[in-house]
């Protein structure tokens, strides 16, 4: 299978198995961030649209739901066996559309392929109950049903591995499912509907609807075909959508932003720790919700830890993520560079010090030094507001009283990590913690068999793992009388 050929990059559509443009003719242009290039047009689809392909997946609903988990295993491997084939190719054209490494882009488009492979098994433990019966004469049962019809939206800063943790559970399920990908980065997610299609998966069961987001999201929010709304990207957003689907009752899974401690006790491993955290902090140019966003380090070894992890980000090399040796690529767009900018004014203003970096890089408007900044108040918007960008602001603390209080001083509660020797420590501030995730000297913490989600304003739902297609599942309870 030939993912770069015209049919992934032509820019259409895929709705009902067909691939095709907006009625309005309309079309959005896709440039690649680190040269402003043109990469190609995608179709830009509103409601009609959007309400065709949910029709689509309702009408396929029934023939996919009735196969067996075992028949729908197989067509998810083959979906698998050819993203993991074609991998390199995948990974340049996320690159592209995107602008992290390659490298990570490829590691992006293996991780999603493994929700594939995790799912088509974990489908196969879909499994009912039979209950102890409350009278003589009855059985009582529970059966574990798709939802039906899912609607996905997924974002710009992951536009393979998102798509794939939330598609693989529902159609591992049985749930059919429409796909709104960020209309900055479409072309990941019409490279899976090529891939969907050639590995046999039939017309309707996957549908990608590209074109802004208000009224596509309209109208996934109001049909009361779409059972399920699954939603990745920031916190306003999701709540506006949580808000429209209430009207008709969906269920929600909403993994949202987030504002990671990272926390550096005396006693830690102090080089796992920077290690771990240029892994954290500038993975992807930082533009990841699980980014480490403050962090926290033992006054006693406060400077130490500033000047090690300086030296590393000097040390990282920014440029094009299509070219050899690149750590650090560009940011998405020029928003999210001002963004950055004027979050580093607010801070230096407010007596914040820049260590490292602060300026744009000499690689092009939109890549941004890798930076470090100490002595900043907790009060300045940087310790407030998810940075999403390559920027580590350092804080210093003396307990872990403390600093299990400052860090959970934020409404978000995505994920934290925890840097300490002391495994008794590392047990007290893992539970006191308030985020859904904790890294225990480990900042890997995204994997199909474990559940990833968030608390507090960072979401509901889990994705990944049995409880990650629980929620594409109804109970049904089937009581049997009469059996004297």
């Amino acid at each position: 299978m030939s993912v770069t050929s015209p049919t992934t990059i032509q820019g259409k559509g895929f709705i009902a198995g067909a691939w095709r443009d907006a009625d309005s003719g309309a079309a959005i242009d896709v440039t690649d961030p680190a040269t402003g290039e043109l990469i190609g047009t995608v179709p830009d689809m509103g409601r009609a649209e959007c309400r065709e392909a949910i029709d689509a997946a309702a009408s396929a609903l029934p023939a996919w739901s009735a196969l067996t988990a075992k028949e729908r295993a197989t067509v998810m491997m083959r979906m698998y066996d050819a993203m993991t084939a074609g991998a390199d190719e995948l990974a340049t054209l996320l690159t592209r559309e995107q602008g992290k490494p390659l490298a990570e882009a490829r590691a992006e488009v293996l991780s999603g392929a493994s929700f594939l492979e995790y799912f088509a098994e974990e489908g196969r433990r879909v499994n009912g109950e039979i209950l102890a019966p409350d009278a003589h004469g009855r059985r009582l049962m529970v059966l574990r049903q798709p939802i039906g019809v899912v609607a996905a939206i997924t974002p710009w800063n992951f536009p393979s591995s998102m798509i794939l943790r939330k598609i693989a559970p529902a159609l591992a399920a049985g749930c059919t499912v429409v796909v709104k990908p960020a209309e900055l980065t479409p072309f990941s997610a019409l490279a899976l509907g090529n891939i969907a299609e050639e590995a046999g998966l039939p017309p309707g069961v996957l549908n990608i609807v590209t074109g802004q987001p208000a009224p596509i999201g309209a109208e996934l929010t109001s049909n009361p075909a779409v059972r399920k709304l699954s939603f990745t990207g920031s916190t306003a957003v999701g709540k506006l959508l949580t808000k429209q689907s209430a009207d008709t009752v969906k269920r929600v899974t909403m993994e949202l932003g987030g504002n990671a401690p990272f926390v550096v006790f005396a006693d830690a491993d102090l080089d796992l720790a920077v290690k771990c955290a240029v892994g954290a902090k500038f993975r992807n140019a930082g533009q990841t919700c699980i980014s480490a966003n403050r962090l926290y380090v033992e006054a006693s070894i406060h400077d130490e830890f500033v000047r090690r992890l300086k030296a590393a980000a000097e040390s990282l090399v920014i440029g094009n993520g299509l070219e050899p040796g690149t750590d650090v690529g560009p940011l998405i767009d020029d928003r999210a560079v001002s963004k950055l900018e004027t979050l580093l004014t607010d801070a230096t203003a407010q007596g914040a010090t820049i260590e490292t970096g602060g300026t744009r890089a000499a690689a092009g408007e939109r890549f941004f030094a890798p930076t470090i900044v100490t002595n900043a108040p907790e009060a300045a918007d940087i310790a407030c507001t998810e940075i999403f960008g390559p920027v580590a602001s350092i804080y210093s603390f003396d307990t872990e009283e403390e600093v299990v209080e400052r860090a959970n001083a934020t409404p978000y509660g995505l994920a934290a990590y925890i840097f300490t020797e002391d495994y008794r420590r590392g047990w007290r501030v893992g539970e006191a913690v308030e985020f859904g995730m904790v890294g225990l000297n480990d900042v890997v913490i995204a994997t199909p068999v474990a559940p990833f989600g968030g608390v507090k304003e960072s979401g509901s739902g889990r994705e990944g793992s049995a409880h990650g297609i629980d929620d594409y599942t109804e109970l049904k309870l089937l009581v049997v009388g009469g059996l004297h």
